[in-house]
Formats: structure tokens, C-alpha cells, sequence
């Protein structure tokens, strides 16, 4: 049983440095997630708690209006959240995961970098677990904020994850 745990853990070592080095995940953009690599989405920080990403304002993400279209904000935003889901399932056996809920709130124009953090990893941790146990369908409702450079608030988004462990 010791070597399966360090098996995982090596695993889960090794995805966190695929998500944390920023040619490996560019790659992983283009290949998988196009808007993210064609906006110029970063990932700043990536743990099993906390997740830090960054989309700049410029002339692909921009609407009329001289702010960031809010499809990219909310692209942005459900990554934050999308990988702390991904860490969560990481290694977990089969496990499906889907957005069912999303909600945004919108305090100020973004017209700069805007700076997404998600610091609920663990309840997407325990919402994986019972699903695990259970055999049910699980959801986590969590929350992400965007601030721009000066450290305001931008936004704020709550994406409801669902995770079902598959057959």
C-alpha cells in the first residue's frame, strides 16, 4: 500500500509541475483549450488549494467598449476553478466532471490585467471524495475572484462543478 501512495503522490508532483511551467501548459492550451492559449490566459500559481490565473486586456480579449469582453473574464475565471477540479480528480480513478451552474458578478471595467483567484480547493476536494464514496453525482459551488492590477475587484464568479465517478 506505501508504494501506490507514493505512486500518487509522484503523480500528483509531476501534474503540478506540467500545470505550473508555462510552455507545457501553452502547449496544453493549444491542443485543448484554444480561446485560453489565443487570449493569452496564465496560469500564475497552482496547488491542490489555491489557483492564481491571468488574462490581459488587449486587442484580442477587448470588446467595443474598452474593457474585456466577458466571455474571456468568465474563460479566465473557470479556469481558476477548472484546476483545482483537475488536481482533485487527479489519480482518483475515473471521475467525470462538468459545469452546471455558473454566476458573475461585475464591479468595475476591466481594462487591464485582471488577476483570477480561487482558494476553495478543498471543498472540490470533498465534493470528489463523497462522490467517490457514494457512487452519487456531488456538486461544489465555488467562488473565484478577479482583481485588476491595483488590487481591486473586478468580478467575482461562482461556477457549480458536478464530479460523478464513472462506471
Amino acid at each position: 500500500m506505501q508504494g501506490s501512495a507514493t505512486n500518487s503522490t509522484a503523480s500528483l508532483t509531476a501534474l503540478l509541475r506540467k500545470l505550473n511551467t508555462p510552455w507545457m501548459l501553452r502547449l496544453y492550451f493549444l491542443r485543448l483549450l484554444p480561446s485560453c492559449w489565443f487570449w493569452g490566459v496564465r496560469v500564475k500559481e497552482c496547488g491542490p488549494g489555491r489557483a492564481v490565473v491571468a488574462i490581459p486586456y488587449g486587442w484580442r480579449t477587448q470588446n467595443p467598449f474598452r474593457s474585456i469582453y466577458f466571455a474571456a473574464l468568465a474563460g479566465a475565471a473557470e479556469l481558476s476553478t477548472g484546476l483545482l477540479a483537475l488536481i482533485a480528480i487527479h489519480g482518483r480513478g475515473r471521475v467525470s466532471m462538468l459545469i452546471t451552474g455558473l454566476e458573475m458578478q461585475y464591479f468595475r471595467k476591466a481594462g487591464g490585467l485582471t488577476t483570477f483567484t480561487c482558494e476553495e480547493g478543498a471543498s472540490i476536494q470533498q465534493a470528489v471524495q463523497k462522490a467517490l464514496e457514494s457512487g452519487e453525482g456531488q456538486e461544489a459551488r465555488v467562488r473565484t475572484t478577479g482583481c485588476n492590477a491595483e488590487g481591486e475587484v473586478v468580478c467575482e464568479a461562482w461556477f457549480t462543478w458536478s464530479f460523478k465517478k464513472k462506471a
